[in-house]
Parts: C-alpha cells; structure tokens; sequence
C-alpha cells in the first residue's frame, strides 16, 4: 500500500532527546537544551518522510486549490485516496491492521508538511484524528479489524459526530438519543448533529448520543445504515473545499456490536480524543503559517514602493519578524511535546500494553496540548492577517491567496474546543493536577509567595550563558505567573474555576512561559551545536522574551486588581512592578535581524 518506510524502521526518536517530564512541569522547572526534542533532533527517515508529504502538497494538492475550494466532486476523496496510497493516512494506525505505527512526531510530520491548503489539512486531520483514533483506543478487536484497514487504505473516510446545534462547547448537553430495540439487537438513535467535517465524504461516523437519554456513549456507524442521511452542505466563510454538513438520523438502526467502548463511559472518548486532535491542530497551524510566511517574503521582495522593494523598508520587516518569531514559537513547543510524548510511549515499547495506556501517555500533556491549539491558532491568525497588510489592496481580492490565508484562518479558534474554552483548561487542568498531588504546583505558588515578600534581590543572571537576559525575563515570567495564581487561588479557593476572566488571564500567562522557554532552549541548542541558524534564533527569541514578560505584566494586573483592593492592592502591584522589572531588548535591531534571515532564505528560514 504505502511507499513510506515500514513501522519498524520508523522508530520513535532517541530516548536521550526528550525527557518525558511531567505535563505541566514547565510551569516549575528549568530544562536543559538536551532533554528536550526539537526540529534538528529529527533522524534521516523522518527527514525524507516530510520531504515526500512536502512534494505530494506541492504536486497533487496545489495544483488542485481551484478545484477543491470549489468542491467539485470527487477531487478531495480523490487527493486523500492518493494520500493512502502513500501510506499518509495510516501512520497512527498499529501495524496490524494494515497501519504504519509510526510515532507521534512523524505522523505529525506528515501533517504538517501536507498543510499547503487549510480545506484539505481539514478533511485529513478529521480523518486521521477525531475520525480513527477513537476506534484505535476504545474499538473491539472485531471492530478494528473490521474498520481500520479501510481508513488506512482510505477506501472509507472517517468522520466524528458531537457537535449539536444546542451544544457546542456543552458536549455532555447533547440531545441525540439512543435506544435498545425489543430484540436487544440494535441502539436506534433520532437527533440531528451539526458541522460534520468531512460528513458528504465519509463512510464510517463515529456518532455521539445518550442512551435512554442519560448515557452518554459512542457509536459506529456506516454510512448506508438505514435512518442516516446527510445534510445540504454549509456555506462557510472559510475551509470552503472541506464538506461541512448536518447529520440526520431517523429511527437510524445500529447494531449492538458498534457500540464504541462502554455504555455510560462516550465523555472520555470524546474529550480524551481531543488532545491528540490539538495537538495536531497546533502542527497544522505551523505547517499552513509557514505558507503564509513564503507568501508575505515573496510578494515583499516583488513589490516596489517609492523607488524600492517593501522588503527593505521597515515596518514590513517588523511584519515578517513578529510572524516568523510567533511561528518559531509555535514549532518549539509542537516539537517538545510531541518529543515527551513519544519518549513516554517509547517505555511502553517492550511490554504489554493497552490502547488506553497510549491515551493516557498522552493525557499527561494535556495542558500542553490545549496551549498548542490556541497559541497556533491565534499565531495563524496573525500571519495570515499580517499577510493581508503586507499585499493591501491585493490581500483582499480573492484571486490572491492572502484573502484565502485569512478567511481560513479563523475556523481554528473554534475546532477542537474554543480558545475560550482551551484557556479554562489550562488552568483548570493545572490546578487539579496541583490538588491530585501529580505537580508540586502549590508548593511552588508557596515559595514564590514567600519569596515576593521578602526585601528584593539584586542578584544578576549569569551573562556567561548564551540569551542570559531571555533567561532572566523568562524566570521573572514565571515568578509573575506564580504570583498572580497564588493571589487569585488566596482570594477565591475552589471558586476559582467559576472567575473565567481571571482563568483565562492566568491562562495567557502560562502559554507565554511555555512559549519562551520552548525557544530559548532550542536557541541554546543551536547555539550549542553552532549552527548557522543559531543567530536568527536567538534574535526570534528576545523578541518573544519581551512579549512574554509585557502579556505576563498586562494580565497579572487584571488578576491582582480583581483580587484585592486598597492597601492590599497597593502592596500587589508593587510585587508585580518589582518582579516584571527587566532590561527591554533593541527589539527594532532584533526585528531586523530576524527578517534579514527570513528575506534571505525567501522562507522561515528554520525550514528542514
């Protein structure tokens, strides 16, 4: 079937190049550049698995961008069976049932070098993720037999079925109701789901409903099964070339034997299946922002203004920069989880295991994987604008693809879970951990406590290491982030998961500590290994540090003034002053810099 290396040659990266640290431990502890996993880590195999799924973007997909956004029939089943025939929708099935089983970093490769058109990453990652993963994890072994070839071989294509037009963010609000027929043979199931990616597509639906209107369960259903239809197809403002519809079903008769995993148990199917889907979500956004990127360098190298190419001018290396920099984050954080994840897995690899051990190997970086999907989504949607900005008049007009870029970009702040929703994760999800004992989160807040109430410290950083003052913004952001949690867990205690603003403030804070101490690691890696592209790093890195520590200082002092009030308040903001204090980087020197390296490599210039 496929032309990519076997599964047993595509192992899983060196266990010495990640660490699988706790998730969320970022938040607490220093890493060394070696223990994480980055893009340069990447072996021979994985190198050329990308290159091919680059060229299959480059020569079957863009010549079809036409075609697709048009949906003219058959075009888009037919790029995703020639996929198959590449072995690109099979890399997170096992082996046994005419899979890859590839580890996660390099089906995520594959992922992110197909992102040349937002319409197909769409359909794709509907297939290879939400669509097939929750029968890789909770399917029977009949059922996976059954089902799982012809997803890998793409003679069925695979949707997932949750979303009903009276709960969206409230899944476990659904109102499709399942019940036993007399005969005890089949669930009969009435209710209408909406926004079904790839629903005119697919052949095999992995439906969402309520048992006896109470028990929340899964279901596979094919797609001749008598009682389901499908919808018209919506009319979106972006990802036109995907199918998009409702699903209807009618006294839709199941058989007892595709009932997905346990009755009563569909919430963790549907929630679990979501952290690999923003994961995922996150690579995506990195693959189609790097598009974008060539396409703001080109047309600034193109355009003349004023007797000379835009390029040179400096609001418009500022553009490239801040997208390249915003970008350069996003990838360094894609590549560090995805690296503990697969060294967690890779200590499964020699002992039995079960598909829900997988699963939970990756729920441990669920918070990692829910600052992945907003960071790249947002870093998408400031590419793509910025893209628009930089063509004007010409960004706007359909027959360029910056209107395109920008339309698309927006449907990734609603997938896989609102960014609103994702920022109460991240730190409802610390929190729980913090209170289970599985991160020393409240030790840590103690400390810091502890430590902003004693007189201030003039120690300096050490400027013998490489991005010393990246380094010191980067502890100050999180003695910040410590600080403005520790407040606001003191002020409101278990009423805190209700205060959305102030979880989503602390939220921000957390991603940006994520954010910067995934790049500097990595700029201290390259600057390690003296590679050439260590400069351009550490100049994307200094502009992130001042980002970092500015959105950690704006959001502390929403915190803080919901929090307290008075001399309190007073006492608070001088801590947040004393402790947000650092020296501003010659952010127009770094700007430059950094888009120097993009205009010369006519690309991001961190590239494979």
């Amino acid at each position: 079937m496929s032309t990519l290396a076997s599964p047993a040659q595509s192992s899983a990266p060196e266990p010495s190049a990640a660490v699988p640290a706790s998730g969320g431990s970022f938040l607490l502890e220093d890493r060394a550049p070696a223990e994480i996993f980055t893009p340069e880590d990447l072996n021979e195999e994985q190198r050329q698995i990308a290159a091919s799924a680059a060229r299959f973007a480059r020569e079957e997909i863009a010549p079809q961008i036409p075609a697709i956004e048009a949906k003219q029939p058959g075009v888009m089943a037919g790029l995703l069976r020639k996929a198959a025939e590449l072995g690109f929708l099979a890399a997170d099935i096992p082996e046994e049932y005419d899979g890859m089983g590839m580890d996660k970093t390099t089906s995520s490769l594959i992922a992110e070098h197909l992102s040349v058109l937002a319409s197909f990453s769409t359909a794709l990652g509907a297939h290879i993720g939400i669509g097939t993963l929750p029968l890789v994890w909770y399917g029977t072994e009949e059922q996976k037999r059954r089902y799982l070839p012809k997803l890998a071989s793409g003679e069925w294509l695979a949707a997932y079925a949750l979303s009903e037009s009276s709960s969206g963010s409230d899944a476990m609000n659904i109102r499709t109701r399942a019940t036993l027929s007399e005969d005890g043979k089949h669930y009969i199931l009435n209710g209408e789901k909406h926004w079904i990616t790839n629903a005119a597509l697919a052949g095999l639906y992995t439906v969402f409903a309520k048992i006896d209107g109470e028990k929340f369960s899964a279901f596979l259903i094919e797609r001749d099964t008598p009682g389901l239809s499908i919808g018209a197809e919506e009319h979106k403002l972006g990802i036109r070339g995907s199918s998009t519809c409702p699903l209807i079903l009618q006294d839709c008769k199941v058989p007892v034997d595709n009932l997905l995993g346990e009755p009563g148990k569909g919430h963790h199917i549907a929630f679990n299946v979501l952290n690999m889907g923003r994961l995922k979500l996150g690579v995506f956004c990195v693959g189609g922002a790097r598009h974008a990127l060539t396409e703001m360098i080109r047309y600034a190298q193109e355009r003349r203004a004023f007797g000379k190419p835009i390029a040179e001018m400096g609001l418009i290396q500022r553009k490239i920069a801040t997208s390249a920099a915003r970008l350069y984050a996003a990838e360094c954080m894609n590549y560090r989880t995805l690296g503990m994840i697969d060294a967690s897995l890779a200590q499964l690899a020699d002992q039995a295991h079960s598909p829900r051990e997988t699963q939970e190997r990756i729920e441990e970086y669920a918070v990692e994987c829910s600052i992945l999907k907003v960071y790249g989504s947002e870093m998408m949607t400031l590419v793509a604008d910025e893209l628009v900005a930089t063509m004007g008049g010409y960004g706007y007009v359909e027959e360029y693809p910056a209107e395109r870029f920008y339309r698309d970009a927006r449907i990734n702040r609603i997938f896989e879970g609102t960014n609103e929703i994702n920022r109460l994760i991240i730190t409802d999800l610390l929190m729980k951990r913090a209170m289970s004992g599985k991160l020393p989160l409240l030790a840590a807040i103690k400390r810091t406590m502890d430590e902003v109430t004693q007189p201030p410290s003039f120690d300096t950083a050490d400027s013998s290491q490489p991005l010393a003052r990246e380094a010191a913004v980067l502890a100050a952001a999180r003695k910040l982030t410590l600080f403005a949690a520790g407040v606001a867990s003191q002020r409101y205690m278990t009423d805190l998961q209700n205060q959305q603003e102030i979880m989503a403030d602390l939220a921000d804070m957390i991603a940006q500590v994520f954010a910067l101490d995934s790049a500097l690691l990595r700029a201290r890696k390259l600057a390690g290994a003296a590679r050439n592209s260590a400069a351009v790093a550490a100049a994307m890195t200094g502009l992130l540090a001042d980002e970092a520590i500015n959105t950690a200082e704006q959001c502390a002092r929403r915190v803080l003034a919901a929090c307290a009030e008075g001399d309190m308040l007073s006492t608070q903001l001088a801590i947040l002053r004393r402790l947000a204090r650092h020296t501003p980087a010659d952010a127009v020197a770094l700007s430059q810099s950094a888009a120097k390296a993009c205009l010369t490599a006519g690309k991001y210039p961190l590239s494979l």
